[in-house]
C-alpha cells in the first residue's frame, strides 16, 4: 500500500504568537510543518516536529533555499511597530510580493496573508470588507498595499490569494506588549500602569478560534481571492478588560487616559463578520469570558515561577 502524502504547510513568522500556535495545531493534525522567520523561537515557542529555517524574506534571493512544493502557505510574519514611523518601509509589502513572485508558478492550493484591521483607518464601526479603505498609519498602508497586490495577484494570475483582516487577537504566549499580557503582568505584582480612555471600544478574537479560521478557509475554494473580517463581532471596552484582569488576580491600579489615541486610532473599532461565517462556515467559539480565564491563567503560572 501507498503511504498517503503528509500535507505541506509553511508558515512565515512561525516562531511568532500567532505562528507557534497554528504550527502546533498543524503538527496535531500530522502535517509537514515548515517554519520561517528572522530568528529561531524561544524555547517556550518552540513546537517538537517543526522545521524551522532562519531567514530574512525582505531579501529575495534567501528565498531560493526553500522547496517549492507545499500545499499551503500562510503569512503570519511582518513589521508590527505603529510607531516607528522613520524606520518603517513597506516592510510587508515586500515579503508578500517575494512570496508571490516565488510561488507565483507553483500549485499551492492557498496562500492566506494576516492582514489588520488598521486597513480600514479612519472608517467607523460596524466595519466590512465591502468598504473603501482609509488606513492612517504606515502599517495600515503597507497591510493594504499587500492587500490588493494580492487581489490583482488572483484576478490576473489565479494565484489563490485569501486574505484575513484581523482584529485584536488575544491568548497564552503573546508578546508582553499588548494589551493584555501588559496588564496582566501589572496586576500579578500589583504594580500601577498606564492606560489609555476606559471607554475605548475593541473587538477581542481569542487565538483558537483565528487557528480554526485559517484552516478552515485553507482548504475552502469560495476564500480564494476574498477578503475576510476575523474578529468576534462584539464590542468590549477596555475597562472592562482591564477591570477583569483585576478582578482575576485581586491586586493592580489601572491609571486611565495617561495613553493618548493615536491620530491613526477609532475610538469604537469593531468588526462585521458576516462574511466569514457565510463563506468560511465559520464562527468565534471562545467567548472573551472564557478565553480570558485561559491566558490569564497561563500568566499567573507564568509569573509565579520569576
Amino acid at each position: 500500500m501507498h503511504k498517503k502524502k503528509k500535507t505541506k504547510i509553511l508558515i512565515l513568522g512561525g516562531s511568532g504568537f500567532i505562528g507557534y500556535h497554528l504550527s502546533k495545531k498543524c503538527i496535531t493534525k500530522g502535517w509537514d510543518v515548515t517554519s520561517i522567520s528572522k530568528n529561531y523561537p524561544k524555547k517556550i515557542k518552540f513546537v517538537s516536529k517543526v522545521n524551522y529555517k532562519n531567514i530574512n524574506l525582505e531579501n529575495f534571493k534567501n528565498l531560493s533555499i526553500l522547496e517549492k512544493n507545499y500545499d499551503y502557505i500562510v503569512n503570519a510574519s511582518g513589521y508590527i511597530n505603529n510607531n516607528d514611523k522613520l524606520n518603517y518601509k513597506n516592510h510587508n509589502f515586500k515579503i508578500v510580493k517575494n512570496i508571490f513572485l516565488y510561488f507565483k508558478n507553483t500549485n499551492i492550493k492557498a496562500f492566506l496573508n494576516l492582514g489588520t484591521s488598521a486597513e480600514y483607518g479612519g472608517i467607523k464601526s460596524l466595519q466590512n470588507e465591502n468598504l473603501i479603505c482609509r488606513p492612517k498609519s504606515k502599517y495600515g498602508k503597507d497591510k493594504l498595499k499587500s492587500t490588493f497586490f494580492l487581489i490583482n495577484a488572483f484576478k490576473k494570475f489565479k494565484f489563490p490569494s485569501i486574505i484575513f483582516r484581523i482584529y485584536q487577537v488575544y491568548g497564552p504566549l503573546q508578546e508582553t506588549n499588548r494589551l493584555i499580557p501588559i496588564a496582566a503582568k501589572a496586576c500579578f505584582f500589583d504594580k500601577k500602569f498606564n492606560c489609555a480612555d476606559g471607554n475605548l471600544i475593541r473587538d477581542f478574537i481569542y487565538i483558537d478560534d483565528l487557528v480554526e479560521a485559517i484552516l478552515k478557509a485553507l482548504n475552502n475554494q469560495q476564500a480564494k481571492g476574498q477578503i475576510f473580517n476575523l474578529g468576534s463581532g462584539k464590542k468590549i471596552s477596555l475597562k472592562f478588560v482591564v477591570n477583569s484582569i483585576r478582578e482575576f488576580y485581586k491586586k493592580g491600579s489601572p491609571i486611565y487616559d495617561k495613553i493618548k489615541l493615536r491620530k491613526d486610532e477609532n475610538k469604537i473599532i469593531f468588526a462585521d463578520i458576516k462574511k466569514s461565517k457565510k463563506i468560511l462556515r465559520w464562527k468565534p467559539k471562545t467567548s472573551f469570558k472564557v478565553g480570558l480565564l485561559e491566558t490569564l491563567k497561563y500568566y499567573k503560572n507564568k509569573y509565579k515561577k520569576i
